[in-house]
């Protein structure tokens, strides 16, 4: 598991237990044994198993677990998510940690999936992607949660892909100093892609004449722009809609041809999906 994650776990198990769980300490016996199921409440996509799993190891070594549904599993609502045996007293004190991550990454993998479905009903090929409009420290995290929601995560962050967006400035006379600074970045840092911003169909044309663009961003056209946007294009680069993109509109954006459907709100929007965790039976050793 990534070294952030398990610090971002450390974080979040440090804010909750402090100097210790006190309910647990004075309430729960010291040797009382549980099992129990986390169950979604709801319809949802599931995601962050296995960061749940990393979190119970943290707390106590001796609770076993066992995942039902792997992350990108639908389930319904009373379906069981995870299977959880051991001291009473660490399922409790982990008990809200885990629900945590689980409930926010699978919220992510819930918008997604309904993002994905209203896309690929209209047309099949495009691909929603993430985008960097994501929860500090928790990046690699949602950016998994998309994935298991059935989308595609655009640049992890500045440093993995080219993306320029001054747009209204690379249009106006200084297409030679873009070409060099592209060629320096294929030169200089192979397999790179090279992305541009376009706010009008004149931009796009601009940018086409250009070597090494992988792809254009039409940034919040109307859905005849992006159409027209397609067929001057003719697939010699990918294209990719971005801006307020939402559940009513995704599936016409879809029907343009576009390659790609850029979406903030899988991850800056997602609301968290209930689950809980149930203890099934508690006795003493």
């Amino acid at each position: 598991m990534d070294d952030g994650v398990l610090q971002l776990i450390d974080l979040a198990l440090g804010e909750d237990i402090g100097a210790g769980d006190v309910t647990a300490l004075y309430f729960v016996p010291e040797t009382a044994w549980s099992t129990g199921v986390i169950v979604a409440r709801e319809e949802l996509v599931v995601a962050g198993t296995e960061v749940a799993r990393e979190v119970i190891r943290r707390v106590d070594q001796g609770i076993e677990v066992e995942i039902e549904m792997v992350d990108g599993t639908e389930a319904k609502a009373r379906d069981v998510v995870m299977y959880v045996a051991g001291p009473t007293r660490g399922i409790l004190t982990a008990e809200r940690t885990v629900l945590n991550f689980l409930q926010r990454l699978s919220g992510v993998a819930t918008m997604t999936r309904r993002f994905v479905e209203a896309a690929g009903g209209r047309r099949e090929g495009v691909e929603i992607l993430d985008t960097r409009k994501t929860t500090p420290g928790w990046r690699i995290l949602e950016k998994e949660a998309v994935r298991a929601g059935g989308g595609g995560n655009h640049r992890m962050g500045l440093f993995d892909q080219v993306m320029v967006k001054d747009n209204h400035l690379l249009a106006e006379g200084r297409r030679g100093e873009i070409q060099a600074a592209i060629d320096r970045v294929k030169g200089e840092r192979s397999g790179m892609k090279v992305e541009l911003e376009a706010d009008t169909l004149e931009q796009v044309e601009t940018f086409l004449e250009l070597k090494g663009v992988d792809v254009i961003l039409l940034d919040n056209m109307s859905v005849e722009d992006m159409r027209e946007a397609v067929t001057m294009t003719k697939r010699r680069v990918r294209l990719e809609a971005s801006g307020g993109v939402t559940l009513e509109t995704v599936g016409a954006i879809a029907d343009t041809g576009v390659d790609y459907i850029s979406v903030g709100a899988l991850t800056h929007s997602a609301v968290a999906v209930d689950l809980a965790l149930d203890l099934e039976t508690s006795d003493e050793e």
